[in-house]
């Protein structure tokens, strides 16, 4: 039961749809509330007259309904990631596009924009996040169209934005939907961790004694991490590559429409109309930034692949294959290679660091951390405490799935005891479900038109190994640092408090949105709260303790890591590291070459899966499939890259450029102190709460007391 004091939420928790008849509802539900939100605008054109326009009047009875909207219309989109009833995914599918086709007639209403200039013209005395408001509605008008004269030209602009919508849902709809994989001997998984082959689908009739290795991150990295065959290692990685390859002419048709809409609206290109609003406005900053970045680390990049070649030039000699041996270094060789190194000059084993790492113990861990440093309070909800939370008391459908954990979430006392909001952790993998790690905003949190606050709800969606009879789930490393980022998302959503759900949480421009999440995984290598985030499996029950015993001569394990692992971990923090960034700066250079072409016709040439592996190929220097004469389009990686779909177009740089920003917050703020409270505190009411509610720009000036600089993260990477 939760303490007294937490167990009455002032806000209940929205309840889930979990049968195929719910599907009908589902679309249902969606057009009435789009029915409504068209009313709370066709009365705004109705009553007021342009020269009686102002804000109270003309935009806050439509930001107040888009307020009530989000409420559901996130949640409604959520069952399309999530459900495991393929009624449900394809009703959520449906609705969002329902929806979008609503917001892209809606964002082009001449009337609409006839008053809201009226009221841009006013100058009224707007309280600042209301004056953002205004200028953001005000300049979204012309950028969904209306600057565009009447006719053909802005027709064919609505008609491609439709277009575009439909291809967003359809291409995220494939990868969740995805369901392929290899089948492969027992035999050729030499080297795959044991409890990994175990968990995988066993073959029957034509594939008896073979397994079905999926392309799931639980089963697709074991394997390319420890599989002893270049062969299976190099089946699975192109094969990976060409997964879902019904997306190939989605994306190549998304960046045409594009790229074709921009210049409708009378941009050079794509690139220059999404970066316009953002942190570095043009392009030419993006690319001058990814220019110089790609300059300083190639010659590290170099050394790190020539270092990895020895690794696997002596591997081959110990195995006897000196004579398959030919001197280069492959893409699918990579995680093979790096675990390898790291295991054997750094001796870090990445299976024995898991052991100190259980899901849930880890994820107690991290809720403790944010409790000292933002004061905050976490309580489980399970049981009969469900159905007290649950709107109208439905407990049992509080949750999307029975695996879902649900969390209300509260100041502390130095805080003011309030309520925060919800946090769900869906944390394994399942067929339809969401394949990556994200964060989804279920209800974004707002003042509502009572004056009263609507508190937020947030989910984290992972996809980790299951627990089974020997072991719990465990945590490599690299997935502790995914849950802390992903994590970091999670508070950001939580803690922010707008007045619109508009600027709420992690709804800022997209080259600051991950700042946050990255400042916050260096909380990950900090020997003290490495310590702190462990408990070895062993003693979480006496059937695990007795386990662990059988399969290790009866030695005891330390409670927690010891500082020998943590000092192996910590020392293989950068290495590679050139390798890495050159992998990222991949990804942003194709994003940008395929957002900045000279003309239309160019892009219309550009044999898009051809550049993407020979750019990769060019800036991060490891072999494909074409070093075996194959052409290439061989692979087709791009059909599989979601973010670029789905909201990073002209904007994955925002990655790597968030990592300027968030190595200076650490670095000046929290490097000599990691757990300062005070801090913690100011960075929560400075950054976290203001969501996009003000300029990125201007927040992080706030926070640091002066203009970000880039020294930290230069010299974070070696390159200062």
């Amino acid at each position: 039961m939760a303490p007294t004091k937490y167990s009455n939420p002032p806000q209940k928790a929205p309840v889930f749809y979990a049968k195929d008849q719910d599907a009908s509802r589902i679309i249902e539900r969606t057009k009435e509330l789009l029915a409504r939100s068209k009313a709370v605008t066709d009365a705004v054109v109705k009553d007021i007259k342009a020269s009686d326009a102002r804000f109270d009047n003309v935009l806050l009875p439509m930001a107040l309904d888009d307020n009530e909207l989000a409420t559901e219309a996130h949640i409604i989109g959520f069952y399309s990631a999530i459900s495991t009833s393929q009624a449900l995914r394809d009703a959520s599918t449906e609705a969002e596009q329902l929806m979008d086709d609503f917001g892209i007639e809606a964002s082009m209403r001449e009337d609409v924009f006839a008053l809201v200039g009226a009221v841009a013209q006013r100058t009224e005395k707007l309280d600042p996040e209301s004056a953002r408001y205004l200028e953001k509605e005000h300049k979204g008008y012309l950028r969904n169209g209306l600057g565009i004269p009447e006719g053909p030209q802005r027709d064919r602009f609505k008609d491609i934005k439709k277009k575009l919508s439909e291809i967003g849902i359809a291409f995220q709809k494939n990868l969740n939907e995805e369901k392929g994989g290899l089948w492969f001997t027992l035999e050729e998984l030499e080297g795959v961790p044991r409890d990994v082959v175990d968990d995988l689908k066993k073959g029957e009739g034509e594939n008896e004694g073979k397994v079905f290795l999926d392309f799931k991150y639980p089963s697709l990295f074991p394997t390319q991490k420890y599989a002893l065959s270049p062969e299976v290692r190099r089946k699975v990685f192109v094969s990976n590559e060409n997964k879902v390859n019904q997306n190939v002419p989605l994306f190549r048709d998304a960046v045409l429409l594009r790229d074709e809409a921009a210049r409708l609206l009378g941009y050079k290109n794509h690139a220059e109309f999404r970066i316009e609003d953002k942190m570095a406005k043009t392009p030419k900053t993006v690319n001058d930034f990814l220019g110089d970045l790609r300059e300083r680390l190639a010659p590290g990049g170099l050394k790190e692949i020539e270092k990895l070649l020895e690794f696997k030039k002596n591997d081959y000699k110990s195995r006897g294959l000196e004579d398959s041996y030919d001197g280069k270094y492959y893409l699918w060789d990579h995680r093979f290679y790096d675990r390898l190194m790291l295991e054997k000059e750094f001796q870090l084993d990445q299976e024995k660091i898991a052991e100190y790492f259980p899901l849930q113990t880890t994820i107690e861990g991290m809720l403790k951390i944010f409790q000292e440093l933002f004061g905050l309070v976490f309580i489980e909800i399970v049981g009969e405490d469900r159905a007290a939370v649950a709107e109208g008391g439905d407990g049992d459908h509080v949750c999307w799935h029975k695996d879902v954990q649900l969390f209300s979430v509260w100041d502390d006392e130095s805080e003011g005891n309030g309520f925060v909001g919800y946090l769900y952790l869906d944390l394994f993998p399942r067929d339809g479900k969401y394949g990556h790690a994200a964060n989804f905003n279920l209800q974004p949190g707002f003042i509502n038109a009572k004056g009263e606050r609507h508190y937020p709800a947030t989910a984290l969606v992972c996809n980790f190994s299951k627990s089974s009879e020997k072991k719990p789930s465990l945590l490599k490393h690299d997935e502790v640092v995914t849950l802390f980022h992903e994590l970091g998302h999670g508070i950001h959503d939580l803690v922010s408090k707008t007045k619109y759900s508009r600027f709420h949480g992690t709804s800022t421009v997209r080259d600051f949105v991950e700042a946050p999440s990255q400042m916050l995984e260096n909380w990950c290598w900090t020997p003290s709260q490495l310590r702190s985030l462990s408990r070895h499996y062993s003693y979480l029950s006496p059937a695990y303790a007795e386990e662990y015993a059988s399969s290790n001569q009866n030695t005891k394990p330390e409670e927690h890591i010891p500082d020998a692992l943590i000092n192996s971990l910590i020392n293989t923090k950068h290495v590679n590291d050139a390798l890495f960034n050159l992998r990222q700066l991949h990804f942003g250079i194709f994003d940008m070459t395929v957002h900045t072409p000279e003309s239309h016709e160019a892009i219309e040439k550009l044999p898009i899966p051809e550049t993407y592996n020979r750019l990769r190929h060019e800036i991060s220097k490891l072999e494909g499939p074409e070093a075996f004469g194959e052409s290439w389009d061989w692979g087709n990686g791009q059909a599989t890259f979601g973010h670029l779909i789905g909201g990073y177009d002209a904007g994955y740089y925002g990655y790597l450029s968030s990592q300027v920003y968030s190595a200076d917050m650490f670095y000046t703020v929290f490097k000599a102190d990691p757990m300062n409270g005070k801090e913690g505190r100011r960075y929560r009411h400075t950054v976290l709460e203001r969501g996009g509610s003000q300029e990125e720009m201007q927040t992080l000036e706030d926070f640091l007391g002066r203009k970000p600089s880039t020294e930290a993260f230069y010299k974070e990477l070696g390159l200062s």
